[in-house]
């Protein structure tokens, strides 16, 4: 199989034909929540079922960032630098300050527990984005059987008041989310009843209002096939690239699929790093891949 599936001309000029998919590492339980640190020249990656965050460097190294991590998930930076975190086993999210030490941001909604935080993004608002749906609790593999309290929702958390509010309540499973370059639009991958007859399997999109804090809307975006989306993330340009079954693919602003790298693995998730943001790091179950591509990521802490 080819590396690159190219569904649209303009994807041709996204991939270069002689930038190989390179394995970084391999050996995990299942690999999920990469972020990249430009100002440490490191990424950082969720080993879920190790209950431990890896840190990879350009030079090959590969040493553990932190065991054990709570089984955290998604990951990104806010405004400041730090690292923000999603955790299974502790039904919360976290936030990393610069002395190493980690500051529950908020674990209940209404007096209950949240579920299992999956995946985060921070709005230049300073505001924190994050799914909850019940995956990280229905098995003991990515941190053990619990009792959901909440649904499945979209949260807003706003550091500044600590307030925590609900921005959609409509999801069977809200999985990966990340915003336009722009911040006008939020996608959410819906990827509720995995192991349904007919499961929910697509990315929504919402129009977030004026004032910054209100979305609308929630119409598909898009349905990845195989497979279905977990993680992605925006270029710079506002093209999407998502997770799938058989690799990564690649959606216009407008819907439009434009092609595939494909993977030896399943991917769950994905960020854009390195050198000007340009390559792109995948994780394919319990491999670490990386590729250079000709975008670079939308511009990000």
């Amino acid at each position: 199989m080819d590396q690159f599936e190219i569904l649209d001309p303009r994807f041709k000029s996204f991939v270069l034909p002689n930038a190989p998919l390179t394995k970084l590492g391999e050996g995990f339980g299942w690999l999920e929540g990469p972020v990249w640190f430009a100002d440490l020249n490191c990424l950082l990656v969720s080993d879920i079922p190790n209950d431990r965050i890896m840190r990879w460097t350009p030079d090959g190294t590969l040493s553990v960032f932190r065991q054990p991590s709570g089984f955290a998930n998604g990951h990104y930076r806010d405004m400041q630098g730090r690292l923000i975190g999603c955790s299974h086993r502790n039904r919360c999210i976290t936030r990393t300050e610069i002395d190493g030490t980690v500051t529950v941001l908020a674990d209940r909604h209404d007096g209950k527990r949240l579920n299992s935080p999956n995946d985060i993004v921070c709005k230049s608002d300073g505001t924190i984005w994050f799914s909850d749906p019940h995956y990280g609790i229905n098995t003991d593999y990515e941190g053990g059987k619990q009792e959901p309290e909440l649904p499945p929702y979209l949260y807003r958390f706003d550091p500044r008041d600590g307030s925590l509010r609900v921005m959609a309540d409509d999801f069977a499973g809200p999985n990966g989310l990340a915003f336009s370059p722009d911040e006008r639009l939020l996608y959410v991958a819906e990827s509720g009843g995995q192991f349904d007859e007919n499961p929910t399997r697509h990315i929504r999109v919402f129009d977030v209002l004026d004032d910054g804090r209100t979305i609308s809307g929630g119409r598909i975006f898009h349905k990845v096939s195989p497979g279905f989306t977990d993680g992605f993330r925006v270029d710079e340009d506002g093209n999407v690239w998502s997770s799938a079954g058989d690799g990564v693919h690649c959606i216009a602003p407008d819907g439009t699929p434009l092609g595939v790298i494909h993977v030896p693995f399943t991917v769950s998730n994905l960020t854009f790093g390195g050198r000007n943001r340009a390559q792109l790091f995948i994780c394919a179950s319990h491999s670490l891949y990386a590729i250079y591509t000709n975008r670079r990521g939308a511009q990000r802490p």
